[in-house]
């Protein structure tokens, strides 16, 4: 990994120079495309840093990066809140490409993770509800409503399992049903509304329980 992303670094240590602090890979999202991710953190990012970077962002995209997040490391810091999930995700699952390791003494608070993931579980539950009303009770376009819905399902999971283990099954999203989300589309269903209602009713419970939850 090192040797493939050095064409990447060269190119920004060209642009900041010694503004470069860090630079590190980091697993993207479940259910998140693109190429590689990384993330630059730096001393200072101006306009022209940019527009520095807009003319190597083709050649970024043929080698199978996606664009570098670009922050100072004061911005990741006083944004950790705002972002617990995404900025978690990048500190647990990271490696030091140039520079020192720009994580080190941080951490996301767990009532920011818990609001993040009330959040998320709730527009998760209105956007089925949505989804259901716009069906026309359609039992094809329900299943394949269902089975669109599992990527997102599966990053709710992930982020809760890591605020609260066990909460999701305990709601009821059990990996049978799970299993049964994501194959909505491919398998025979002869009534994709039961299978809707029971994940309508787990993801109830889940948001219940997330918004109670206190560590």
């Amino acid at each position: 990994m090192h040797a493939r992303v050095g064409p990447l670094a060269g190119d920004l240590q060209r642009i900041f120079a010694t503004r470069l602090q860090s630079l590190v890979t980091y697993a993207q999202e479940q259910g998140e495309e693109g190429g590689i991710h990384t993330l630059a953190l730096v001393d200072s990012l101006t306009f022209q840093d940019l527009a520095a970077c807009v003319p190597l962002v083709p050649s970024w995209h043929r080698a199978g990066f996606a664009v570098p997040l670009v922050l100072t490391r004061e911005e990741f810091r006083r944004t950790l809140d705002v972002f617990p999930v995404e900025y978690g995700n990048i500190i647990a699952h990271h490696t030091v490409i140039l520079g020192r390791d720009p994580f080190a003494g941080m951490a996301v608070g767990e009532a920011d993770l818990r609001r993040a993931c009330e959040a998320q579980a709730k527009s998760h539950l209105i956007h089925l509800r949505e989804g259901f009303l716009e069906s026309g009770g359609q039992a094809r376009t329900i299943a394949r409503m269902i089975a669109a819905s599992a990527p997102a399902l599966r990053a709710l999971l992930a982020n809760i399992d890591a605020l609260d283990p066990g909460a999701a099954s305990d709601a009821g999203l059990t990996p049978e049903l799970v299993g049964q989300i994501s194959s909505a589309e491919s398998t025979t269903i002869s009534e994709p509304s039961a299978l809707l209602s029971r994940y309508v009713q787990a993801v109830e419970r889940l948001w219940q329980h997330v918004d109670r939850w206190r560590a």
